[in-house]
């Protein structure tokens, strides 16, 4: 008898077996095993690996793509749907009116993903809102890597004492001034430059005609990470005030002087540590005078250099908050040794103070500091000067629309009047800036000063009161207003005054 095995027949070749596997390629389905006799696949199934796309896939995403722009578009052009007055359901009262907007966007939503050229779905690009600090702010041009805001202001008035003495004429103005900023837009370094130049006419008072120039203009170059060098340089024209106890009491015009220098410094970090060593040059130079007889009167004497050196040394406590500690030194050298009176006005000057800076998330930035200072006069006859001082420019955003402005000096200026070794002179600015709306802002200002005469009984005291309202128009065109007081008491005898002042004028700028 035959084992089992041996009993089995041979199978014929044109039955399929039921242990031989037949593939099914699809791209839906991973490959399996079906049954002999069993329908074949579809040919959209039968995808192979050698590059043949027998899917479709492509024209599958076309027509997609096409039906999710059909949808965007038939949903712009319906008309908005309103619920039936009869319909009393529950669906119709709480029904909304929707609009053809708000179709598009559900059409947008509910429209199949866009895919990219490999099949995957795109990404949808990132809008990112950007918000200006002053949507009327001029925008300026560009050239090349530098960005040119000019401006121009004609304005006119009436000053009530232009000559700032008891019982003085006042006479209406016209003043014209023009304005470039320059910016560069660099990677790494930075330049800017500001010019400012402007003159007054007085209709009644010809005299007192007077122009102002301010060039300034400063570089940044990042040497490293931790090391930058900043390098400043200024020019200034001005005329003295006419009040000026500086000037003789018959002179007819107040005399021009020219202000320029430059200083030199370079920064270095030292992880939290920063140190920052400058060295300036400055001078200062006047013109002859006229005197009421037509004459000229020479004040050379009052020319003088400067020559200054500082160190500051900060450290960051918390980030925007860095408490420092400066001193410097500076000599001040005349071009004649002896003045009229045969004085040698000649000093040295130090200082020290304490302060901080501050960059407080954009609510409070500036810096304060307070400190002594004195200064040593080469001829004997003078004492030194000492005296407290209070430095600050502070600059707080209470809120979106209101900012408070806080200024503070101290400085001693040259004088040549006799017995007097210097002017000392604290002044204090506080501004308010409100914006009613954001092309009308409003602005008020008050200001105290006061002048010391060290060797002389005289005291000056100094106040201004303003108010102003600028209405930006446009960009390139805002329209402005102004009062302002401005008195001084003083213990000389007929040294008091008051002046009242209007202006109104129109900016153009680009």
């Amino acid at each position: 008898m035959q084992p089992v095995w041996a009993q089995v027949q041979p199978q014929d070749p044109s039955v399929p077996s039921l242990f031989e596997p037949h593939f099914d390629s699809g791209l839906q389905r991973p490959q399996q095993f079906r049954k002999p006799g069993s329908p074949d696949l579809p040919l959209s199934n039968a995808a192979g690996t050698t590059g043949f796309d027998a899917t479709n896939a492509n024209a599958k995403r076309k027509a997609k793509e096409e039906a999710r722009k059909r949808a965007i578009t038939d949903a712009e052009n319906l008309p908005p749907v309103v619920s039936s007055g009869t319909d009393r359901t529950v669906q119709a009262v709480f029904q909304r009116q929707e609009s053809a907007a708000a179709m598009r966007r559900r059409a947008i939503n509910t429209a199949a993903a866009p895919l990219d050229a490999t099949g995957a779905i795109a990404a949808r690009p990132i809008r990112r809102r950007f918000v200006e600090d002053d949507p009327f702010g001029p925008t300026g041009f560009r050239r090349g890597a530098f960005i040119f805001k000019p401006a121009i202001d004609v304005s006119g008035g009436y000053n009530s004492n232009p000559g700032q003495r008891q019982n003085f004429p006042g006479s209406s103005f016209e003043q014209v001034a023009a304005e470039m900023n320059i910016k560069s837009d660099w990677v790494r370094h930075e330049w800017n430059t500001d010019l400012r130049g402007s003159y007054i006419w007085y209709n009644d008072l010809e005299q007192y005609n007077k122009p102002d120039i301010n060039l300034r203009t400063n570089a940044r170059i990042d040497i490293s990470k931790q090391t930058r060098a900043n390098v400043e340089g200024y020019f200034a024209l001005a005329a003295d005030d006419p009040g000026d106890p500086n000037l003789p009491t018959d002179v007819a015009k107040p005399p021009l002087f020219i202000s320029t220098g430059g200083t030199a410094g370079i920064t270095h970090t030292f992880n939290r540590l920063e140190v920052t060593l400058k060295g300036s040059i400055d001078r200062t130079a006047y013109g002859d005078a006229v005197l009421n007889n037509g004459s000229l009167l020479d004040l050379r004497d009052r020319n003088y250099n400067q020559y200054g050196l500082r160190l500051r040394v900060g450290y960051e406590t918390l980030p925007g908050i860095i408490p420092f500690v400066e001193g410097g030194i500076d000599h001040r050298q005349h071009d004649r040794t002896t003045d009229e009176d045969g004085i040698n006005r000649d000093s040295n000057g130090q200082f020290v103070k304490v302060g901080t800076t501050f960059e407080l998330s954009r609510y409070l930035v500036g810096e304060a500091s307070v400190g002594l200072l004195e200064r040593e006069y080469a001829d004997p006859a003078f004492q030194k000067l000492h005296s407290p001082l209070f430095d600050a420019s502070l600059i707080y955003y209470a809120t979106p629309l209101t900012t408070l402005k806080l200024n503070a000096a101290t400085t001693v200026s040259e004088s040549i009047i006799a017995g007097v070794s210097g002017a000392l002179s604290n002044d204090f600015t506080f501004q308010i800036d409100h914006a009613f709306r954001r092309w009308l802002i409003g602005t008020v200002k008050l200001g105290y000063g006061t002048d010391n005469y060290e060797g002389s009984a005289r005291d000056d005291k100094r106040y201004i009161v303003s108010g102003g309202l600028i209405y930006k128009a446009t960009r390139d065109v805002h329209f402005r207003a102004e009062y302002r007081r401005e008195w001084l008491n003083s213990t000389f005898p007929s040294q008091d005054y008051v002046a009242n002042i209007f202006t109104v004028g129109l900016r153009l700028m680009r």
